[in-house]
């Protein structure tokens, strides 16, 4: 069995995998339901600014309340939500001083949510081409171009991401106030990177297979219609030296 079927067929499940993770957090926040709603980028101890619940979490759509059973409880849903608490909150008193005076927080949170939506876009055009991919190497190199660049933005979203949300976690924490990562949508986000790219790699293992398979089978199929021009030569040439000896006789 020729081997870009089963690379192609590989990288479809990874890439799959990865939008799948990618729309799990993309939905969280948006939709008040298990599985989505326990997961988040930030809960941190938020008891002492004024007109913030007890415990919040953010979320690419809003900041969220914690309910009796753990869940998000979130309000309305706004795009591209930024993490910045003092504008999240409108209040300055009890927000760590390190988030005031700022934009950083915002601008990494607001662009990540923008180059989410990309690497989606990308990830999903790459699932579609990599039907072409289990029978064409056009179709897989075109598939590892696509799904290249939406491992490029992936990349782009958990090193935003993991810079936004674990350095502000470090600031909760050193202003005296309790927090941590949300393991689940950090986990998607770093797998998914690491699907897009083991897809991409098999992409282009599938074409560069695809191609040595047409030429081992080219020079094999040239040597046996020598050896068939060959082995037809020798048989003319026995059949003509009967003939003349069989003439001798007669």
């Amino acid at each position: 069995m020729p081997a870009r079927p089963i690379f192609a067929f590989a990288s479809l499940i990874l890439i799959a995998g990865a939008c799948v993770l990618i729309f799990l957090v993309l939905l969280a926040g948006a939709v008040n339901s298990n599985p989505v709603n326990t997961i988040y980028f930030l809960q941190a101890d938020t008891s002492g600014i004024s007109g913030a619940p007890a415990q919040s979490r953010w979320t690419l759509w809003n900041v969220c309340s914690v309910g009796a059973n753990g869940a998000d409880v979130c309000p309305k849903v706004s795009a591209a939500y930024p993490f910045d608490p003092q504008n999240n909150f409108g209040t300055t008193k009890g927000v760590p001083a390190a988030f005031q005076g700022t934009n950083t927080f915002y601008y990494l949170t607001r662009f990540m949510f923008a180059f989410v939506l990309i690497s989606l876009f990308f990830a999903v055009c790459s699932l579609f081409l990599g039907l072409f991919a289990l029978c064409s190497r056009i179709g897989s190199f075109l598939s590892s171009v696509t799904c290249a660049v939406a491992l490029f933005f992936q990349t782009i979203v958990a090193a935003l991401m993991t810079a936004a949300y674990v350095i502000g976690r470090n600031d909760f924490i050193a202003n005296g106030q309790t927090a941590t990562l949300g393991e689940y949508a950090f986990a998607f986000f770093w797998a998914a990177m690491a699907c897009l790219f083991l897809a991409t790699v098999f992409f282009c293992v599938a074409g560069v297979t695809s191609r040595k398979d047409k030429t081992s089978t080219g020079r094999t199929g040239g040597r046996f219609s020598r050896r068939k021009t060959t082995k037809e030569r020798g048989s003319f040439l026995d059949t003509e030296s009967q003939r003349q000896v069989n003439k001798e006789y007669t």
